[in-house]
């Protein structure tokens, strides 16, 4: 698992593209010009890893564009120490992000095969998070509550269960729509109960399901 000067010299052009698209939060920026997205990669994609595009990872799943991770990421609003769950481990590259960046990770991925590639990838990486095979719309609730919560696929309502599992204070991010287009909406919870919401822009997930597979 290489990590190459070339591979870092093109980590750097592509913060430079998505700085240039509106990303501001320098901690996001650092720790995508840390992580290498190339290693989280199929072989066969491995030469367009600093393209600012998603590509597939097997099990009909995909690796985020850059530019949505990085969006993602800034809304968040991730401290160090944060305790961080995420819906949706695909290829553990936004995990490692969070990681990167001082976050305790929590990561639920339904798909067996992702979820065990993703696991040894961070432990061989030395990025420590914990990793759980099941159903993300259940979240995981004996291990919270959460400063923040991260769904990385797209929903067309917002899961009861993950709103129960957030700290008054904290943060939601996830992708709200039918299987086209969804809006990004972050949402704050402000009380037992209550929750403040707010949309930023138009994004393309793959869908969240239920269940597990594999």
């Amino acid at each position: 698992m290489q990590d190459t000067y070339r591979h870092k010299g093109l980590r750097k052009q592509l913060i430079s593209s998505i700085r240039r698209k509106g990303i501001k939060d320098e901690v996001v920026l650092a720790a995508m010009d840390v992580v290498p997205r190339h290693l989280f990669m199929d072989s066969s994609f491995v030469s367009f890893a600093y393209k600012d595009q998603a590509f597939p990872i097997g099990a009909g799943q995909t690796i985020s564009q850059p530019y949505t991770v990085a969006f993602q990421t800034e809304l968040l609003e991730v401290k160090r120490g944060d305790k961080v769950l995420e819906i949706g481990t695909g290829s553990g590259y936004q995990a490692a992000i969070l990681v990167q960046m001082g976050a305790k990770v929590y990561t639920i991925e339904r798909q067996r095969e992702l979820f065990l590639k993703a696991q040894k990838l961070l432990s061989d990486l030395g990025y420590q998070a914990s990793f759980f095979f099941g159903d993300g719309m259940e979240g995981k609730p004996s291990y919270g509550p959460y400063d923040k919560i991260l769904i990385t696929a797209a929903t067309n309502e917002v899961p009861g269960k993950l709103l129960e599992q957030l700290v008054t204070g904290g943060i939601m991010v996830v992708p709200v729509g039918n299987s086209f287009s969804q809006a990004m909406i972050r949402i704050i919870r402000t009380g037992p109960g209550e929750y403040s919401r707010s949309t930023h822009g138009s994004f393309v997930f793959v869908p969240l399901l239920p269940g597990t597979e594999g």
